[in-house]
């Protein structure tokens, strides 16, 4: 029978590799992981209520989107800034069409 595991230790045990599902059970904790996730009681898993857009301008629909993108990034979903790219070159999205 041939099998192949898909969680394992790498790196002499320094890291656990985890190539299938990880399912944490009611109860179980989690250490190391903070600024990760809240894994409190009570916390907040969802971000707050955000209205459909009303837009009737490009401009206005800007805004909707820079107040949605704000959001995710104040809730943490989001990063809070731009990578740093070290690369001098730059490139236009779509390969400049």
């Amino acid at each position: 029978m041939d099998h192949t595991t898909r969680n394992f230790h790498a790196h002499g045990g320094n890291e656990w590799v985890i190539g299938g599902k990880l399912t944490f059970l009611p109860g179980a904790t989690v250490e190391g992981a903070e600024g990760l996730f809240d894994t409190s009681e009570g916390a907040e898993t969802q971000l707050p209520f955000i209205a459909d857009s009303t837009a009737t301008t490009v401009a206005a629909l800007r805004e909707e989107y820079n107040a949605l993108l704000a959001a995710l990034r104040s809730a943490g979903l989001m990063a809070a800034s731009a990578p740093v790219n070290d690369n001098t070159e730059q490139t236009e999205p779509n390969g400049g069409e």
